[in-house]
């Protein structure tokens, strides 16, 4: 399939997991994108996998730091220049750190919400004008289960996936008339650099029984980051042109 043989994406996240199998998803399909990250060997090895699949020429990679409001504001410019405008956003980057909720101390609480919901904010804000005049642009959010299911240790995550989920709604419901399309996608049990250090993500002393409910029931365990990357393809082509203001759970049916 070539769905995005004529679209101009920014890609989040791109330098691991999600985000990077988010980017040779599109890449795959036609697809010319921007990824970005604020680790750089990440990104370079994300070029690599691209160029080993013959998509290479199509990708462009820029270090940016997404809690920050200058780096973002000058590395959207910088991408939307060099496309020559934009069509899809999918805001894949995040961080996960945990905490029994009364020792979380305010510089973690602060910057998980600062990248997780202010880096989503601020990355939407600086490429709304591009994607309204697109005339066609989507905005792919990511929330997490955790949003609206009970995740232990994780006050600060859920709180930011939380706002994520609001804030879509938010921008589906007030933009729509003008072919703005937003949807949250909300992965759950999926391994990535994440989930496959939990153990040194969370308290030392943690329940581990209070996460058997987060399994899930069909496939082998985790998903993977593939099959994330194939719903977004759905959603930010015309495949989705439907879907808006809504979310997607992708959890292997762990939240039933």
């Amino acid at each position: 399939m070539k769905r995005y043989s004529d679209r101009r994406v920014l890609v989040t996240g791109a330098a691991s997991g999600i985000g990077r199998s988010v980017v040779l998803r599109l890449l795959a399909e036609g697809g010319r994108v921007v990824a970005v990250d604020v680790a750089k060997e990440g990104l370079e090895e994300t070029a690599r996998l691209a160029t080993e699949a013959g998509n290479g020429g199509r990708l462009v990679t820029d270090v940016i730091d997404i809690s920050d409001e200058t780096a973002v504001n000058e590395g959207v410019a910088t991408a939307i220049t060099g496309l020559g405008g934009l069509d899809v956003l999918v805001n894949a980057a995040g961080m996960l750190r945990g905490a029994h909720t009364h020792e979380c101390e305010l510089d973690l609480w602060n910057r998980v919400i600062g990248i997780n919901l202010t880096g989503t904010f601020l990355m939407t804000r600086a490429v709304l004008p591009a994607l309204l005049e697109s005339g066609r642009g989507v905005v792919v959010n990511f929330s997490s289960t955790s949003a609206q299911f009970g995740h232990p240790y994780m006050a600060a995550y859920s709180a930011s996936k939380g706002g994520i989920l609001s804030f879509t709604h938010s921008i589906a419901q007030e933009y729509a008339k003008q072919g703005l399309r937003a949807v949250n996608i909300m992965p759950g049990g999926v391994s990535s650099g994440i989930t496959n250090n939990i153990a040194s993500l969370v308290p030392e002393d943690v329940d581990w029984n209070l996460f058997l409910k987060l399994n899930a029931v069909i496939g082998q365990g985790f998903g993977q980051p593939e099959d994330i990357a194939g719903v977004v393809a759905m959603v930010g082509s015309d495949d989705g042109a439907f879907i808006t203001g809504t979310e997607i759970r992708v959890d292997g049916g762990a939240h039933q």
